[in-house]
């Protein structure tokens, strides 16, 4: 267990009639990025504020660097960082004096060295008099980051951290993610984006205040045993419909192109693109290819709504 930075124990958590963390339990290692991955609404946000000592369970409790969270909250928030969906920083600052303003509130003394590591880290050196309000999206995220950094936390939460980030920031974000995971710190995010949780080195998608399937990337991809059929075709919306509507298929629609999740090892391809054809709809190419966590998450949740 010496490995074990988080451990979560049977956590519910509901709001009136809304439970929104049911039963949840999972272990989270040393050293580990960890994606916790859902829609609007699925536990994740309520699951990192209670991680983070910022909201009571109703039940169950976790284990934080040996420490238990109900009676030693204090000591764990000392080792914790967080950048929440709407992290704080003060636009009338200036890079430099927001983070000194979090070296105080952690009682971090002589911090400058600190400071100068994180702003080369994150590439804010040439902008560190620049107040945050004249900041990007971009560079706002990374200053935030960086005041979650400056007392040199052991656990890092980030609770959807690029969302409404540029593509080259959301990229440069983790980059920097990466590096800190070198250093052996363990990272706990949430994220919209499916792209970005085949990065973690493992991933639990959540649904509903439950956690439907935890595992590294691929082996979740290789649960379901299926594959996507990638057809390019003429009338593509009249495609999507009929597949959906007639054959009863799990079917995306993406620009011109829909991608139909089949049975491996099956001849339901054939079938398909016969039905297309006499539905006078041209199949100009196709390929199979693996499922994307979307398609897995997608799929995992129609079963249970079944």
């Amino acid at each position: 267990m010496n490995d074990i930075t988080i451990n979560i124990e049977n956590l519910f958590k509901s709001y009136d009639d809304v439970k929104a963390v049911n039963g949840i339990s999972m272990q989270i290692r040393k050293g580990e990025m960890f994606g916790l991955v859902g829609p609007d609404g699925a536990g994740k946000t309520t699951t990192i504020r209670i991680l983070c000592g910022l909201l009571k369970p109703d039940n169950g409790g976790a284990d934080l660097l040996g420490m238990n969270l109900s009676k030693e909250r204090n000591k764990i928030q000392d080792q914790v960082g967080y950048l929440s969906q709407k992290f704080s920083l003060y636009g009338d600052l200036t890079i430099d004096e927001n983070i000194e303003f979090f070296a105080d509130i952690h009682n971090v003394k002589d911090f400058e060295e600190r400071r100068n590591e994180l702003l080369e880290f994150t590439r804010l050196t040439p902008f560190r008099d620049r107040l945050a309000d004249n900041l990007s999206g971009g560079m706002k995220q990374k200053l935030a980051l960086a005041c979650s950094l400056i007392h040199r936390p052991k656990i890092l939460f980030l609770d959807e951290p690029t969302t409404g980030v540029d593509p080259v920031s959301r990229r440069d974000f983790w980059k920097i993610l990466s590096s800190l995971m070198k250093e052996g710190i363990t990272i706990l995010m949430t994220t919209p984006y499916l792209d970005e949780a085949e990065r973690c080195n493992r991933v639990a998608l959540m649904d509903k205040g439950k956690i439907i399937v935890l595992d590294n990337p691929k082996a979740v991809k290789d649960s379901i045993k299926k594959v996507i059929a990638e057809i390019v075709c003429t009338n593509v919306r009249k495609a999507y419909q009929l597949v959906k509507g007639e054959l009863k298929k799990e079917v995306q629609l993406f620009g011109d192109r829909i991608n139909v999740l089949l049975q491996k090892d099956s001849n339901e391809y054939e079938m398909i693109e016969n039905f297309l054809n006499k539905n006078s709809i041209e199949v100009i190419s196709h390929r199979m290819i693996p499922p994307s966590l979307e398609n897995v998450f997608i799929h995992l949740v129609e079963e249970q709504s079944k």
